[in-house]
């Protein structure tokens, strides 16, 4: 006999879209969002009901967690045990939740992670609060659901008497949500409530008046208020949370910093060890060691400090760098009306009001029924006893205890619930001094009965219901706030002396893109011998800094790399320099053209660009400070196939003396340069002819008689020029002639430099020679002259390029230029 096979033949992705469908409208709705009404998640709900059901109170001794766990998972909650203890766990951690829902004995676990005990040694218990959660739920305040099994029935919600979503806040993640709603202060948000009840049209300014902010229960301070506006409008938003620390004197010229609070679910035990990483590190300078200090009385961590030490800025930099300070993102989701909803604050005490609203009608006519019922039998008893001797008659003459109500109910018309309350009557109540008893409780229960059922009928009525037990609540459970709330989130300034020790250095740039830093000790016990370069190699910059200082590197592409000294590496001065291309990815026919060093970004300064096709560019030194340096920014737009030929630091006020190859020189001030923006091209600085280029740019400040210009051209000759055989001109014209122009071989200017009287000029020729030129022995030339041949072409080869020769400048403690 064939066995009939019963499959369905479906596509995959359907029956996976489907399945995770399912997966996700369960992990949404039934584990990981809380209800907007109660604030609780299901798991979280169920452990609280459990408790509740086993009598498991704050008035009553601590019991096992491990019973607990198991009712819940036995009748409500068929998961794992550790979901359920963990969960249980959280609700009883003081830096977790605002206003804890369970106590605890035992180890809970603690702010460093460590982990709770098992669940077989802790012990706990509701906590009064807790119990406002689900107080009257046995008044059929809430809809009950069957359980897992179909066994008994479980809350879909609970009456939640406090507002305890914005009290005690939520997080987790669920499939394509998450939420993220911080814990409030209780007093806060019940005058919140209490606001909108009174004023239905509330906005979020009018409860922003009330509702502060977040108050962790970890205190903290909270910086930016914007941000809070905007969360709360929205549901969505960002401030800065940072822990509470202050500075504290010690002998000996020392400080420390002393932490008392930290920011929300901030593990401290990973926070102090980053912070002793930075120390280890030397990340930071100044920090002499970091202790947890953190006992029974409350939470302290120690940052001592170093003689002299900046306490200020090594406080910023652990605020910056550290989970001392985080950001917070609001994203309040919570499942309302069946549906995951970002909620704002309005819409949150909303939807708390609207269950209350509820709660207290069905709470009301619940002891409506029962007040009604009660008044019912009450009435009955007092007509009872002005005809109890009939009535007793009557019941002796029955056959049973169904017989004496029949004939009870037919005699004197009672009803079925008042002749049950006569025939169940105990004998000492048939005294005539009850009676009196009887009338004051009837008319008592008239009076609950009338409000009752003005509750009922009257929407004001009923909100005052619920801004009495709002401010009961307010008046048994108020705390103080614990975080502190300030206006703007506060710019973080740390000084480069905080993170890099402070030491005089000696930097070295080569014009190969070869860059080192080098003890002083090291250049004093070396200087007299030669610098190590590579043979075709020249200094081009050789200062002596302090290693909070920054080098400029400037190159022939245009672009600039803002390095700080700390940053280069060190070196002795009798070996090979890093090449740059192992600080920043430079390319290949990339050369370093200047090297300038700065103190301090200063928008007072200018930085005065000279390029191969005649541009120049002005832009203020602060437009170039950047934390990056990894790969070359731009330091101007250079368009195709110009180059960048010299840079300048100037003070606004220098003279620029422009030429080209063709011997042709522009002398005008830089005052006829104005200001543009970083990225800029910049303006025409001498005009040329066809095959004519720019061969230098210098910037000057005319300091003493004693300077010159010094011109090299390819056939040899050099010359000194004092500056006064020009005349001072304007921007973007030809110049004037500094070479008599021959008809055969002329001279082409190859080098152009500014000079003092004791500058030597090192000169290459094309066959590799190198002749060093001490210029002090050349004679002052005129314009028109070509100068004195001081190189052999025939036997060196033409001369290919020239540069002054580096010596060791101290360049912060003379002028700009």
């Amino acid at each position: 006999m064939a066995i009939e096979e019963n499959f369905l033949d479906l596509p995959l992705e359907e029956v996976m879209g489907d399945r995770f469908g399912r997966y996700s409208k369960y992990i949404i709705q039934d584990r990981a969002l809380p209800d907007a009404r109660d604030g609780l998640k299901p798991v979280q709900r169920r452990i609280l009901y459990a408790m509740h059901e086993e009598r498991n109170t704050h008035d009553k001794p601590f019991r096992k967690s491990a019973k607990t766990v198991g009712t819940v998972i036995g009748n409500y909650h068929p998961h794992g045990d550790s979901s359920v203890y963990e969960a249980m766990v959280r609700l009883s951690q003081t830096w977790k939740v605002r206003n804890v829902l369970i106590e605890m004995h035992g180890n809970n676990g603690s702010v460093d992670g460590d982990p709770p005990a098992a669940m077989r040694y802790t012990e706990a218990r509701l906590s009064a609060i807790a119990s406002e959660l689900i107080r009257d739920i046995d008044k059929e305040t809430v809809d009950y659901i069957p359980n897992f099994d179909d066994t008994i029935d479980e809350p879909v919600v609970l009456p939640a008497r406090i507002p305890n979503l914005l009290i005690n806040g939520s997080t987790g993640i669920s499939a394509g949500y998450a939420t993220e709603i911080p814990p409030h202060n209780l007093s806060e948000v019940i005058d919140a409530i209490i606001k909108k009840l009174e004023k239905p049209d509330a906005t979020v300014d009018d409860l922003l008046e009330y509702v502060k902010g977040p108050d962790f229960p970890t205190g903290g301070i909270i910086q930016g208020k914007e941000g809070l506006k905007k969360a709360y409008q929205t549901g969505k938003g960002k401030i800065v949370v940072r822990g509470k620390a202050k500075i504290e004197p010690l002998k000996a010229n020392r400080e420390q910093i002393v932490i008392d609070e930290i920011p929300y679910e901030v593990n401290k035990a990973v926070l102090v060890k980053r912070m002793d990483e930075l120390r280890i590190d030397r990340k930071v300078e100044g920090i002499a060691e970091v202790r947890d200090e953190t006992d029974r009385t409350g939470l302290r961590i120690v940052v001592e400090l170093k003689k002299d030490a900046d306490s200020q800025g090594i406080l910023n930099y652990l605020y910056k760098n550290t989970d001392l300070q985080i950001t917070y993102n609001f994203n309040m989701v919570a499942i309302k009306d069946k549906t995951p909803q970002l909620l704002g604050l309005v819409d949150l005490v909303d939807a708390y009001i609207g269950h209350q609203k509820e709660v207290v009608t069905r709470q009301t006519q619940f002891d409506l029924a029962k007040a009604e019922k009660r008044a019912h039998i009450v009435e009955g008893l007092i007509k009872a006893v002005s005809i109890l001797d009939e009535l007793i008659q009557t019941i002796r003459a029955s056959n049973d205890k169904q017989d004496a109500k029949n004939r009870i109910k037919q005699q004197y018309q009672f009803t079925e619930e008042q002749a049950e309350a006569i025939v169940t009557l105990q004998l000492y109540r048939l005294t005539n001094t009850d009676i009196t008893s009887l009338e004051k409780e009837a008319e008592e229960l008239q009076a609950a009965i009338r409000e009752y059922q003005q509750i009922l009928n009257d929407e004001k009525k009923l909100y005052s219901v619920i801004k009495k037990d709002l401010r009961k609540m307010k008046k048994q459970y108020e705390e103080p706030r614990k975080t502190r709330i300030e206006d703007k989130i506060e710019e973080l300034k740390i000084n480069v002396e905080v993170l890099v020790a402070s030491e005089d250095v000696i930097v070295s740039v080569t014009n190969q893109g070869y860059v080192k830093r080098t003890s002083v000790r090291s250049y004093t016990a070396s200087s007299d011998e030669d610098f190590m370069m590579k043979e075709e190699d020249h200094l081009i910059g050789l200062y002596e800094l302090n290693t909070t200082d920054h080098i400029l590197l400037f190159t022939s592409l245009g672009r600039y790399m803002p390095i700080p000294v700390h940053q280069l590496p060190d070196i002795r001065w009798k070996e090979l320099g890093q090449h740059i291309t192992n600080i920043a990815s430079t390319e290949k026919e990339e050369t370093i053209v200047k090297a300038i060093p700065i103190r301090e970004f200063d928008a007072a300064k200018n930085l005065l660009f000279f390029t191969r096709n005649g541009m120049v560019k002005k832009s203020t030194l602060n437009l170039y400070a950047s934390a990056r340096y990894s790969r070359p920014l731009i330091a101007l737009n250079l368009k195709k196939e110009d180059q960048l030929v010299n840079v300048y630091l100037t003070d606004g006020n220098a003279d620029i003396f422009i030429a080209t190859n063709k011997g042709y020189g522009l002398w005008y001030e830089e005052k006829e340069v104005l200001p543009i923006g970083q990225r800029a091209a910049g303006v025409k600085a001498i005009q040329l002819k066809e095959d004519e280029f720019v061969i230098n740019g210098l910037a000057f400040n005319r300091l003493s008689p004693m300077e010159y210009l010094f011109v090299m051209t390819q056939r040899g000759a050099c010359k000194r020029i004092s500056l006064e055989q020009f005349e001072k001109s304007s921007r973007a014209k030809k110049g004037s002639a500094m070479l008599r122009e021959l008809k055969s071989k002329p001279h082409r200017i190859v080098g152009f430099e500014h000079i003092h009287e004791k500058d030597d000029v090192v000169i290459r020729t094309k066959k590799g020679h190198v002749r060093t030129l001490a210029t002090i022995e050349l004679p002052i030339s005129e314009r028109y002259s070509n100068g004195s041949f001081v190189i052999d072409t025939e036997l060196e080869g033409e001369v290919e390029s020239i540069w002054l020769k580096s010596n060791l400048r101290k360049p912060f403690k003379s002028e700009v230029l």
